[in-house]
């Protein structure tokens, strides 16, 4: 079986890679390389460059390769830069979606599996946030995954394409291979790190006058090991099923000074940091239950604990001191 893995050279999508590849599936990866890295792919992998919102390169791609499922990374996922240049996040993240639907169902491919966002759901009402709350983003980074979502489900009645959407917020951690290396850095884990070990200035912490336990945001961390293994459970799902979203999450969130304070401890050195105003479009708390996903999917997470998921990203910056520079 040939997996196409868009994004694939980026840090989720890496890690989705090095996992198909250890279940013996043949891989092609498609990745403009604006954020991942070449150094990212295994050698044996092949890497086309280009861009999945180009409709002949997409095209390209699927006719000359017998590719019988998409995984969809490439995206962009900034929430701050979504609320600054709109435009870039439904030009790029829903017209990315379509080209590829058109030229999986020109060519006959059945199986797609979007990575999605709980950002969909803006500032719920309940937490943890289950798959039947209502869609109300609060920034166009989620609404643009929500029209992604719409698009897979019209291809699916109209043209049989079978899908899934997993929905989840913090990415973190890394495994033997696959880390961040992002430029510019705006994940927290990486970014406390990095102020740990005088690597940046104090973190910046926005807004803590938030409702929550210590007026800081509260978001679910999983590991990339643990998303990777979801995306391949939901492949086997379309097997036998249509259709299907499914929220990946922690279920117990952490505030930006837990995440600072564990950091510090794995680290072995307090994080400095200073608080900034709030951010637009960051709702107070989100953490997404994932018990459907254990249930159906039979996904079970195993980096439990926020500690495990710190450990891990810092033993691969350890590794690899300039990321994935040689």
């Amino acid at each position: 079986m040939t997996i196409l893995v868009t994004g694939g050279a980026g840090y989720i999508g890496s890690a989705m890679v090095e996992r198909l590849r250890a279940e013996g599936m043949d891989v092609v990866v498609v990745d403009n390389l604006s954020r991942g890295h070449r150094d990212a792919v295994p050698s044996e992998v092949p890497l086309l460059v280009g861009d999945v919102s180009d409709e002949a390169f997409v095209s390209s791609v699927f006719a000359e390769r017998e590719i019988q499922a998409v995984f969809h990374f490439a995206a962009e996922s900034l929430v701050g830069e979504s609320m600054e240049n709109p435009g870039k996040y439904f030009r790029n993240n829903v017209g990315g979606v379509l080209t590829l639907l058109q030229a999986m169902s020109a060519q006959g491919v059945r199986r797609f599996v979007l990575s999605s966002t709980a950002a969909t759901y803006g500032d719920p009402d309940t937490v943890p946030i289950v798959e039947t709350a209502p869609n109300a983003p609060t920034n166009p980074y989620g609404q643009s995954k929500i029209m992604c979502e719409q698009l897979l489900r019209w291809f699916g009645e109209i043209h049989g394409i079978r899908w899934t959407a997993l929905r989840y917020f913090n990415a973190a951690g890394a495994t033997a291979s696959c880390g961040e290396d992002h430029d510019p850095e705006t994940h927290l884990i990486p970014l406390a790190l990095d102020a740990a070990y005088g690597r940046r200035g104090a973190l910046k912490v926005f807004g803590n006058d938030y409702p929550t336990p210590d007026g800081t945001c509260v978001r679910d961390y999983i590991h990339i090991a643990d998303l990777a293994e979801a995306h391949l459970l939901a492949l086997r799902y379309l097997e036998t099923e249509e259709f299907g979203i499914f929220n990946l999450g922690n279920g117990k969130g952490f505030s930006v000074l837990e995440v600072l304070d564990v950091a510090g401890r794995v680290a072995g050195k307090p994080v400095p940091f200073e608080h900034a105003p709030r951010r637009p479009g960051d709702p107070p708390t989100l953490v997404a239950s994932s018990e459907k996903a254990r249930k159906v999917l039979g996904w079970e997470p195993k980096y439990a604990t926020l500690e495990s998921i710190v450990e891990s990203a810092v033993r691969w910056s350890e590794s690899h001191p300039n990321g994935y520079e040689k």
